[in-house]
């Protein structure tokens, strides 16, 4: 797709999809609490912004009566807007899946018609939120990557809210020093791991090759010291649309799952055995279950927060 425009001028277009699409929900997974800079949800809609192959980006997203108005900024505009489709749930299919039989379930995919498997494209960022949320609560990971975005990130191209930035280039994250990842409470294992991944950044995109073939995609990622079956599955599920891929090794969802369908917890082995029918659409069903408003019943120890940064 071609576009003529001067060089600081924001594309528009209006995405109209033939399935509907709730931007809430299928924008979800990419919200890293209230402050994160890279994606702010408002009254008039959805802001997020991006590092593309060709720069950086803003893009705005807004519910329309014909569709989803979507305005991107800046030098990765025309990459941001060929991608909103993909990222809108263009290609995910839910159709072979059938539910009937859980009613938790079957409710939710029918009270939730417009939850969609969003695709990014974005290999290496999606990797590195999903380093820093590795055996750390989300309130940890949240903070770090505030912090180290808006320290390294570059201000967001457009009229974007005050304080969004774009996600500092792999060369940048290079640069990081031990000092700085000390300050965002990132440990030395999870920093060193950040470190590997942004040296073959370059190659991690071209994972996206494979489409949304999760297990292909995995044992790419897996291969990188510090990537294990949870980080590599967190990441598919976002850059690459992957709907077969639980978060294996998560410190609460198999016990969500469990509770969900039969009533109790379970521990990974049972969560897999559980979503075994599913084969195909697991992730599907773990965004059902989400969606439905489930909660499992609060009892026992939290986990606690762990502060790197005295030693």
């Amino acid at each position: 797709m071609a576009f003529d425009r001067a060089a600081d001028a924001p594309l528009t277009t209006t995405y109209a999809p033939i399935q509907p699409v709730d931007l809430s929900q299928t924008l979800r997974p990419l919200i890293r609490g209230r402050f994160d800079p890279t994606l702010r949800v408002e009254p008039t809609g959805h802001w997020r912004t991006l590092r593309t192959p060709q720069g950086a980006a803003t893009m705005h997203l807004q519910r329309q009566q014909h569709g989803i108005r979507v305005i991107a900024w800046g030098p990765g505009a025309e990459w941001a807007i060929d991608g909103v489709p993909e990222l809108l749930g263009s290609g995910d299919d839910w159709s072979e899946l059938d539910v009937a039989g859980i009613p938790l379930l079957a409710d939710s995919l029918r009270r939730n018609p417009g939850l969609r498997l969003l695709r990014t494209r974005q290999v290496f960022e999606m990797l590195l939120a999903a380093i820093l949320e590795q055996k750390v609560t989300g309130k940890e990971a949240r903070h770090a990557w505030r912090v180290l975005i808006t320290k390294y990130g570059e201000p967001a191209p457009g009229p974007a809210p005050e304080g969004m930035m774009v996600f500092p280039a792999a060369e940048t994250w290079r640069r990081v020093p031990s000092w700085d990842w000390h300050r965002a409470a990132v440990g030395p294992e999870r920093s060193a791991t950040i470190m590997r991944a942004a040296v073959v950044a370059a190659s991690l995109e071209r994972t996206l090759d494979h489409g949304r073939d999760g297990a292909a995609v995995a044992t790419k990622l897996r291969s990188i010291p510090g990537i294990g079956v949870w980080t590599a599955a967190e990441t598919t599920q976002r850059a690459h649309g992957d709907a077969d891929s639980p978060s294996v090794g998560d410190y609460h969802l198999p016990a969500v799952v469990g509770w969900a369908l039969i009533g109790k917890p379970v521990d990974d082995d049972g969560m897999l055995e559980l979503l075994a029918p599913w084969a195909g659409h697991r992730q599907r069903v773990m965004r059902l279950i989400e969606a439905s408003g489930f909660e499992k019943p609060r009892f026992g120890p939290r986990m606690t927060v762990q502060d790197h940064r005295g030693h």
